[in-house]
């Protein structure tokens, strides 16, 4: 959830190091869930805007993160950026739906269209652990996706 007006897309890609695992392992509005569905974007219910749903246990054994970002739409918000992003925070749901935490992000900053909101990372005992993101993107989610070794045509 977050705060603010402009339409987003939240994402998700399921990664090695710095790296997405393949393309139909980057799930968005156009690839709602990965080949094993075991990462699949789900309709938000209040009070979220955007949910995911991740089995952790089930990622593939390359994968060792699961990064969550957050983008502008450009045909809802062709000229917004992320300045009123804002009081941002995934909030943990076990299965049942109930909250098991919340973790708080990175407010957007002026320029920027597209934010990676965060990482979890396995460890070496198989836990998986948060870590903030916060880096920007003037360039959108064309940009991000770059940086992860997606080619966008």
């Amino acid at each position: 959830g977050w705060t603010g007006a402009v339409a987003l897309d939240v994402c998700a890609l399921v990664c090695r190091g710095t790296r997405v695992l393949s393309d139909d392992h980057f799930v968005f509005f156009n690839n709602p869930a990965t080949p094993d569905g075991r990462v699949r974007a789900l309709p938000a219910t209040a009070p979220d805007k955007a949910a995911v749903c991740v089995s952790f246990d089930g990622l593939p054994d390359a994968a060792d993160r699961l990064v969550l970002v957050a983008a502008v739409d450009p045909e809802v918000n062709p000229d917004a950026d992320l300045a009123g992003f804002t009081d941002a925070r995934i909030r943990l749901l076990d299965p049942a739906l109930s909250e098991l935490g919340c973790l708080e992000v990175s407010d957007g900053r002026a320029g920027e269209t597209a934010l990676v909101l965060g990482s979890f990372r396995r460890r070496a005992g198989g836990d998986w652990d948060f870590v903030l993101g916060g880096k920007g993107y003037a360039g959108g989610l064309e940009e991000l996706v770059q940086d992860f070794g997606i080619e966008v045509e």
